[in-house]
């Protein structure tokens, strides 16, 4: 029997110790927060109630965490973070202006021009409009596909329709947008052929970087610009736990 556990907490030990590394030298580590939507109260995983993400807030400002667009990776500071939220809710336009401001902190929200265009089940959406009028010292606009539908699903033919429409309703509605990628679903093309013919569509279009989920600490500079991961905040995560991703991503220790 402890021939079968070896493996498993070499692989276990591995695990921490990388993350733990990248924790003592910060210079390496990016760490990219995945929310979606904010309301006054949480019912549900995908909604971050006010106080608490207030709370996370306060704690980033006072940690003294850097706050990042994509387009500002480049620079090397210690502790970089980027915010990012999905979809483009109207509780976003409602309750994040005030708070990056207040706390001094950057969110990039990654639109599927579908959901703008058409709504998304019964959720108020942001108009083109409001999202144009976001404040660009605070927010960063980037591309979530037009349909956001399985990318891992379709062909690279229908990818390459849906994308280049995301960009060009983005154009047309002349909002400034940095080309990085939140597939939806956090789902791409991963057989090897594929995968290749995907991130050559990728480079081939300009896009810098994309975001899957993986619930891991990037290192970086990275290798694998398509392939960066997100750590996905829930809407009940405790401050505790909060602090815990920061470090470690997410354990099933916890």
């Amino acid at each position: 029997m402890i021939f079968y556990l070896i493996p498993v907490l070499l692989a276990v030990f591995i695990v921490i110790y990388f993350r733990l590394y990248l924790f003592a030298f910060p210079h390496n580590r990016l760490i990219i927060l995945m929310y979606h939507q904010v309301e006054k109260e949480s019912h549900e995983d995908l909604t971050v109630s006010l106080e608490n993400l207030e709370q996370q807030f306060s704690y980033l400002s006072h940690k003294k965490y850097t706050s990042k667009f994509f387009s500002e990776l480049s620079v090397s500071a210690k502790k970089n973070i980027v915010i990012t939220f999905d979809d483009g809710y109207r509780n976003n336009f409602e309750y994040l202006p005030s708070l990056l401001e207040k706390y001094n902190l950057k969110a990039t929200i990654f639109i599927p021009t579908g959901f703008i265009e058409k709504g998304y089940q019964n959720y108020p959406m942001m108009t083109f409009d409001e999202i144009r009028s976001l404040d660009k010292k605070y927010f960063e606009i980037a591309l979530h596909s037009h349909a956001h539908e399985n990318l891992k699903n379709m062909s690279l033919d229908l990818i390459e329709k849906d994308l280049e429409k995301n960009m060009q309703i983005l154009d047309a509605q002349k909002i400034p947008y940095s080309k990085v990628l939140a597939y939806p679903y956090g789902k791409y093309p991963n057989q090897k052929e594929e995968k290749s013919a995907f991130f050559s569509f990728l480079k081939k279009i300009g896009i810098d970087f994309a975001v899957r989920i993986g619930n891991r600490v990037n290192y970086y500079p990275t290798q694998h610009p398509y392939e960066l991961c997100r750590v996905d905040i829930k809407g009940k995560d405790s401050i505790i736990k909060f602090k815990l991703k920061l470090i470690f991503g997410r354990l099933k220790l916890f």
